[in-house]
């Protein structure tokens, strides 16, 4: 069983619906006590990193979703959810965030390195750079096009965490993880073969479903 995070803030929807093309079993819950013992959970993200942090807060989820990753129970953050798991982000001022990931968020800068100003968002579709493909959760993943929807972008020193990245006039960390702590700054779920290959590693591979 598979638990989706809902704190307000995640496209519930189209990530139950590609579980359930998968096969896999899930749970939504709004509550630490409505998920209760998953072999494993999502959490997904849209919209402002404060909000976020906030409604999480609210929700009761920042102490569970820690206490998951140290218990060693696989977590996959997606797009904001993937942000979430750094040190703290600038948008909207400085923001804590669960500080699982060494590293922060910060905003496209919109000009590149020979003074070219760029389209910020990132947004559609941008090809994968696997760095570790020996990993578990990058089993039979290709070097395909995902989607990506993102204003923020992470920045961190630790190039160990960096299974994938993509290039965005700069480098995008677009997959990354350690041992049963995941995540994607695109969307799996809207991003064809290689986004449900994730999805489908993450489920049955990392979870065992």
């Amino acid at each position: 069983m598979i638990g989706i995070i809902d704190y307000g803030m995640g496209n519930l929807f189209s990530v139950s619906k590609a579980l359930e093309r998968l096969g896999v079993d899930y749970k939504i819950g709004d509550r630490p006590q409505s998920l209760g013992a998953c072999d494993g959970y999502i959490l997904p993200g849209v919209g402002a990193f404060p909000d976020a942090m906030k409604a999480l807060q609210e929700h009761g989820f920042i102490d569970f979703i820690k206490d998951k990753v140290t218990e060693g129970v696989p977590v996959y953050g997606i797009c904001l959810g993937m942000q979430l798991l750094f040190e703290s982000s600038e948008e909207g001022g400085l923001t804590e965030g669960l500080g699982l990931f060494p590293g922060t968020i910060s905003r496209f800068p919109g000009m590149d390195d020979q003074g070219r100003s760029y389209k910020v968002p990132h947004m559609g579709w941008n090809q994968l750079e696997i760095h570790q493909p020996d990993k578990p959760l990058m089993t039979d993943v290709k070097e395909d096009h995902v989607y990506f929807v993102h204003s923020f972008v992470v920045k961190t020193d630790d190039p160990s965490i960096l299974y994938a990245t993509s290039d965005y006039h700069m480098e995008v960390p677009a997959i990354i993880g350690r041992e049963n702590l995941v995540a994607s700054q695109f969307h799996p779920e809207k991003s064809g073969r290689a986004g449900m290959q994730l999805l489908e590693n993450f489920c049955k591979v990392m979870c065992k479903q």
